[in-house]
């Protein structure tokens, strides 16, 4: 038998079947400036499938939450098909769910509600109910399990190799509170206990993350986080488990925790599948090494699209936030119209419409700034060199943005220490603090959270967490 054993893992999906819509406005508004290409999201999943099926080391494929988009039926319907082309092929296919999967009905805090998009507006469509989610997709994770919790519909499957896989339904009430009860954290430590004694590795899976892809996150929106992290990171740390596969934030990271003891864990957050930087993980237990390594695969072309020759990320970037708002600034002076709208599905700005000179005067401003000015700004406070300068020069502030704002989702942000723009923007930054505390303005007091403004801004520069949100080799054994 060998000792390796490998799986697929990928996350919010979005699915939204074929059957739902229609093209026109509504569900052209529904994709324009979001942060997935929810039209294309069956063509994008059977490009990723395509790939996990030329794969033949691969037996399982993990999916963790957002399976579809707004808890319709009939795209549950559909991406059942579409697992079963996996199953069919000898992949084991295990899901968890999460809020996306499941339509609200007053009874917790659940927002979405299913609609079909029609020509010229939306309907109400057949939803789908919490309590249905486990039965649904029991071919596709409990059919495998040897123990299952009644409150949450989490699951522990023994993968083979002594590896056991522990997947957690979080749907909790629908928002606040996107974690486990009582009853079924007690279930989840009883079932790590008794893997533990049977010396199996365990690896947790969860739709919503564990640590936040940056401190300031947690400042902002606590709630997205797993309900009850702290409680969950503390038994993962007690009991050796160190690994948790999570998704949702659509951010592609990987996080170490590490407690007073020393002891640690891994929340290895995938970004979403149909997105600008989709990508899934491919993870390989290897017992005779004692590793758990992890890689991530993208796709090149979304098979069944007409993507104008464009590569399957430029054609999503091109439909969401930052691209759009880049694809349409060549429009300011030819189709004022179609820039306003553009940037008003990102950002509503009524400023633009309103007056449309001063507002094209300043954006085209904008855009001529090089780097350098903020480089010879921040000269003294960032260590900007002489030679840093005329680099600076010939790079736009603007398409320095651009990289960093691309890369939230992508991880691994574009600019490390040893680069001219980090010590640019970080010399700009810290000027700029100080100047604004003349004023009575502290950026540190406004900025959620424990951290500076400054140590804030460095997390979105660079990747300073693991040195790679791509791909990591993590060891398994308990000391």
């Amino acid at each position: 038998m060998s000792d390796r054993l490998s799986m697929y893992i990928l996350t919010d999906t979005h699915y939204l079947s074929k059957k739902m819509w229609v093209e026109g406005a509504p569900v052209n508004s529904r994709e324009m400036g979001d942060q997935i290409a929810i039209k294309s999201t069956p063509e994008i999943l059977r490009s990723f499938f395509k790939k996990i099926l030329a794969d033949k080391e691969a037996e399982y494929v993990l999916i963790t939450g957002d399976l579809i988009n707004n808890g319709d039926r009939i795209s549950h319907e559909d991406f059942i098909e579409e697992l079963k082309v996996l199953t069919d092929a000898g992949k084991k296919v295990l899901v968890t769910a999460a809020t996306h999967d499941y339509a609200g009905l007053g009874d917790d805090e659940n927002i979405f509600h299913p609609v079909y998009y029609r020509e010229n507006g939306c309907e109400p469509a057949e939803r789908v109910y919490k309590t249905e989610l486990p039965s649904l997709y029991y071919d596709f994770g409990h059919c495998y399990a040897d123990s299952i919790d009644s409150e949450s519909g989490s699951y522990s499957v023994p993968l083979g190799n002594g590896v056991r896989l522990i997947a957690i339904y979080d749907n909790g009430n629908g928002r606040s509170h996107c974690g486990l009860f009582d009853e079924g954290f007690n279930w989840l430590e009883a079932e790590i206990k008794k893997a533990n004694e049977r010396r199996e590795w365990v690896v947790l899976a969860v739709h919503h993350p564990v640590i936040p892809p940056w401190p300031v996150y947690k400042g902002i929106a606590e709630f997205e986080l797993f309900g009850g992290y702290e409680k969950l990171s503390k038994i993962m740390c007690e009991n050796g488990v160190r690994v948790i596969f999570t998704g949702h934030t659509h951010v592609q990271g990987i996080k170490k925790y590490e407690d007073s003891e020393g002891r640690y864990f891994y929340d290895i957050t995938t970004s979403a599948l149909p997105s600008a930087f989709g990508r899934m993980r491919k993870v390989v237990f290897d017992k005779k090494e004692g590793t758990c390594s992890v890689e991530s695969i993208g796709i090149e072309t979304i098979d069944g699209i007409d993507t104008k020759g464009m590569s399957a990320r430029d054609y999503i970037y091109s439909l969401n936030f930052i691209g759009l708002i880049e694809k349409s600034l060549p429009l300011m002076d030819t189709d004022w119209e179609s820039f306003c709208y553009n940037t008003d599905r990102v950002f509503s700005v009524p400023f633009l419409r309103k007056h449309p000179f001063i507002s094209k005067t300043a954006v085209k401003l904008f855009l001529k700034i090089p780097m350098s000015i903020v480089g010879r700004f921040g000269r003294k406070a960032g260590g900007v060199t002489k030679e840093d300068i005329k680099y600076l020069k010939n790079i736009r502030v603007f398409d320095s943005l651009v990289k960093i704002i691309s890369s939230v989702f992508g991880g691994n942000g574009p600019y490390p220490p040893h680069t001219p723009e980090y010590r640019a923007f970080t010399g700009g930054a810290i000027r700029g603090m100080k100047l604004l505390k003349v004023f009575g303005i502290d950026i540190d007091k406004i900025v959620p959270g424990d951290e500076t403004a400054l140590e804030t801004m460095k997390h979105f520069l660079y990747n300073d967490r693991t040195g790679d949100d791509n791909s990591i080799i993590i060891d398994m054994e308990r000391k």
